[in-house]
């Protein structure tokens, strides 16, 4: 069965090719464009893998990240956050929030995949 990824992003073109090269790696992709179906998505049946953008519409990433490390269905669930955000205190904030992994937009297709790759096989570090 192939390991299922959950793509939180609101931007066509990111989506279209992260799905393109997930699907092409083995995994299943479901994408969510708006945060709060990505955060009842990610509760109600999680992914191996979620990639969250920062930026979205309804929940903002780093408020769909901090409910889903407070809520014990989610404590375990990979998150790389993806987004064009890249000061220090975006990947700080992030990475206080309990995300495993920050990704800057824009992004080498092989850094997605092999990180989705490292957390769906459950490698932490």
């Amino acid at each position: 069965m192939a390991k299922r990824v959950l793509l939180a992003e609101d931007e066509p073109n990111i989506v279209e090719s992260l799905t393109f090269l997930l699907d092409r790696a083995g995994y299943e992709v479901s994408v969510e464009t708006d945060g709060r179906k990505a955060l009842n998505a990610a509760l109600s049946d999680a992914p191996d893998v979620l990639i969250l953008d920062v930026m979205l519409p309804e929940l903002d990433g780093y408020e769909i990240l901090r409910l889903l490390r407070s809520d014990s269905r989610a404590t375990n669930l990979p998150i790389v956050m993806l987004t064009a955000k890249g000061q220090r205190e975006d990947r700080e904030t992030a990475l206080d929030y309990g995300a495993d992994m920050f990704i800057t937009k824009p992004f080498a297709n092989s850094e997605i995949v092999a990180a989705v790759e490292r957390f769906a096989d459950g490698r932490v570090n």
